[in-house]
Parts: C-alpha cells; sequence; structure tokens
C-alpha cells in the first residue's frame, strides 16, 4: 500500500513527521508491542493515551536472550539472535562452558528503565499469537490498533500487518530506516532527516556517522561541582540515570553525594520513579545524551537545564538547536537559581499525531472510542 508523505509536525522535542499509508465501526482496542526500554514504550503509551486508548490496551515485548554470550549479540536482529541463542543452547548444553555461551535460561529480563520483570509476568511478543487474537477477536471487538516503537520491534509490527492487513491498523513510532509501507502510519522526529539536508550531508561523510554521536556528558568533575553550587537554591535534589550514563559517572555521583541531606538517588531497585519526578519537580537537569528523557521533561512546561549540548553533533545538534528556538531549555551552567520559575508552552506531539491518526483511520470506516 503507498504511503503519503505529511509535512513534519512542530519544531524540536522529537517533532513527528507523519508517512500515513484501506474497516469498518470504533476502535476500543490497542496492541502494544515494546522493547523493554522506557523512553521506547512510553511515546507509544503517550499516544494512545491521546487516542482514550491507554485503559484498552495489551502489552508485549521484544524479549532477547540475556546472559553469557548474548550480551554481545546485540547488533543482530532480534530473530537471528534468538536462532544463534538457540543453536548454542544445543551445542554446549552439557558442556562445562555452557554458563559462558548460553547464560542463564531463566534469567529475569530487564528492562531499560531499571525495573526488572519475570518472564512469567509479560507477554512475549509473539507474531502468530497476536494474529491468533486479533482474527479471532476481530467480529466481536474489531479493528486492533497495533503501536511499536524500537529496532527489535520492526520485524514484528511489519509482520502482523501483512499476516493480518483487514484486521490491523499498524503505527510504528521512530523510523525503520526503509519501506515505510510496511505499516499503515510511522511517527518519527524530524531530526531523523537531518541526514537528508543540505547541511547535514556537508558536514560529514556516512563512514564517520557512527563516531559524531555523543557518547558520555562532559567530564564527570564539571557535572558534580556544577551540582554543588546549585544545591543551595534547591528544595531537594532527586537523581535518577539512563541506560546510557556512563558507570564512572553514576559511580561518582553515588559517592559524592549518597549522604546528602538534600539529595536522593534511585538504585535502580522498586518502582522507577522516572514519572513522579516529571509530575512533582519543579525544574529538571538533564544529559543532553537522552533524546526521550530531554522530550518528557519538555512536555511539562517546567524549566529544563540541559548538560553537554556543546558535545553534540549533527542530527542532534540540530534537535537541541530546535528545543533551544522553542524556549523549552536553557544550557547548564552551575550558576542558576534553581528557584527562578520560567516556562513555555508544553510540547506535546501526541496530540497533533493522535488527530492525525483518526483523520486516516476515518478515511477507512473507523472512529476511535
Amino acid at each position: 500500500m503507498a504511503t503519503r508523505p505529511m509535512e513534519p509536525l512542530g519544531g524540536g522535542g522529537g517533532a513527528p513527521e507523519i508517512f500515513a499509508g484501506g474497516a469498518r465501526g470504533s476502535v476500543r482496542r490497542a496492541v502494544v508491542i515494546g522493547n523493554g526500554c522506557a523512553g521506547a514504550e512510553n511515546q507509544c503509551l503517550g499516544l494512545l493515551r491521546a487516542l482514550g486508548l491507554s485503559d484498552r490496551l495489551t502489552l508485549y515485548r521484544a524479549i532477547r536472550p540475556t546472559g553469557g554470550i548474548n550480551k554481545w549479540l546485540h547488533f543482530l536482529p532480534i530473530s537471528l539472535h534468538k536462532l544463534v541463542d538457540q543453536v548454542l543452547r544445543q551445542m554446549f548444553s552439557s558442556d562445562k562452558f555452557a554458563t559462558l555461551f548460553q547464560g542463564d535460561k531463566l534469567a529475569q529480563y530487564t528492562v531499560c528503565n531499571g525495573q526488572t520483570v519475570g518472564l512469567s509476568s509479560v507477554l512475549e511478543a509473539d507474531t502468530k499469537r497476536i494474529v491468533t487474537m486479533v482474527n479471532d477477536t476481530f467480529e466481536k471487538e474489531g479493528l486492533a490498533l497495533v503501536v511499536a516503537c524500537g529496532r527489535d520491534t520492526i520485524s514484528f509490527a511489519s509482520s502482523i500487518r501483512c499476516l493480518a492487513p483487514d484486521n490491523v491498523f499498524v503505527i510504528q513510532v521512530q523510523h525503520p530506516r526503509y519501506r515505510v509501507d510496511r505499516f499503515d502510519f510511522v511517527v518519527t522526529p524530524r531530526h531523523d532527516y537531518y541526514a537528508l539536508t543540505a547541511r547535514g550531508q556537508r558536514e560529514f561523510p556516512h563512514l564517520l556517522w557512527r563516531w559524531i554521536t555523543a557518547r558520555e556528558p562532559p567530564g564527570p568533575n564539571v557535572l558534580i561541582s556544577s551540582l554543588h553550587n546549585v544545591l543551595k537554591t534547591c528544595g531537594s535534589v532527586r537523581i535518577s540515570f539512563s541506560r546510557r550514563t556512563p558507570h564512572k559517572v553514576s559511580d561518582l555521583i553515588l559517592k559524592e553525594f549518597s549522604r546528602h541531606p538534600k539529595v536522593y538517588i534511585w538504585n535502580g531497585e522498586g518502582p522507577n520513579p522516572h514519572l513522579g519526578h516529571l509530575a512533582w519537580a519543579d525544574a529538571f537537569i538533564i544529559t543532553a545524551d537522552s533524546v526521550s528523557m530531554l522530550s518528557e521533561a519538555c512536555s511539562t512546561g517546567k524549566p529544563v537545564y540541559v548538560v553537554g549540548t556543546e558535545h553534540c553533533r549533527w542530527k542532534f545538534s540540530d534537535f537541541h538547536n530546535r528545543l533551544h528556538e522553542r524556549g523549552a531549555v536553557r544550557p547548564f551552567t552551575g550558576l542558576e537559581d534553581m528557584s527562578d520559575n520560567w516556562g513555555y508552552p508544553p510540547l506535546n506531539d501526541a496530540i497533533d499525531v493522535a488527530a492525525r491518526v483518526r483523520e486516516v483511520l476515518a478515511e477507512r470506516g473507523w472512529t476511535v472510542g
């Protein structure tokens, strides 16, 4: 099915560019296919909340094998990774080196936001199972809205659409890199297209792209001294780390602030306090490497200070420039008065995307809710 490109909506902050890709009645249910990373899954959940389907969804996750050599195989497509793991288990099932190659078959699945979920309590993504469920319940439940986000979910989402094209409407969040016609709808950040701009093509040749992503925030000693400087204007400070936070940075922060009476540091155990931080914090200090965390903070309309923007290059620099142009962020210098209450119109691209989803569904004779 041919896709129809639309102009990007809005500016930075993950502002989407949408490709719409033909059925009857009301959409009352949704299927989310996530990869276990909070930043990715929250984008799916935010869209469904805007569509009024947040309490009518089933969550599946694309789960990779864990333990042993598996940590080195994440570059493989998830289906191939599972096949390699299965072969290794068979080859080394009775060998003394089995633990090295296989890992722990019953290991918990570690979610990237720091929580762990036993395999018995999470629905593992299975294309045939999802398609069977959708087809068997279509007459009673109607069309299923399938929303997926992240590289590991692409094969599941595209296969579901291929096997049940009349019973699903598939949305892929984040650009799948090729063949957008495999989906009914694709939502992608504007900065994903920076490489196609004249400036982006001039800046770096393709072979150097892997070297131009901001790998780490600026030196830990700089960040530590800056945090000390602003503590006197804070009521309290709550710190949580993302999956990209270098261990040397988190270790230094723990060493420096773990006993400070004003500072609470989440150690990764128990429920992730991220949503609570977004709701109750008066201001945010975020390192430049996390696009998702920055986008979520900018959806609050509260002050957001960014550490390390000057180290970003290419499309990530473009992303930060767009946030700055919209007045949503300021560079963190360590000289701020954290009680200074400035604001901006909250970024909420999910509303724009939801409106466009409703339009495309209406063209096919469906409404949402």
